[in-house]
């Protein structure tokens, strides 16, 4: 049950810690800092946090999805 609470309170945030967008996107943490870096992921910079938008990670992937 506790498990349960944990994944509902994340898929309630606005925003996702690198670890967090990471596992959610099915990508390693190395390379989520190589599309950040390479600015081609959205980001906030909150202080010196760096925080994933949920919305615009869906956005992400909407846009870099392939029809093939």
């Amino acid at each position: 049950m506790i498990a349960t609470q944990t994944n509902q309170c994340a898929a309630d945030r606005l925003a996702l810690r690198p670890s967090e967008a990471a596992k959610a996107l099915g990508i390693s943490e190395r390379s989520l800092w190589s599309l950040t870096r390479a600015g081609r992921i959205p980001y906030v910079r909150v202080g010196r946090r760096i925080l994933y938008p949920v919305e615009m990670l869906r956005e992400f992937l909407a846009q870099n999805a392939r029809t093939e």
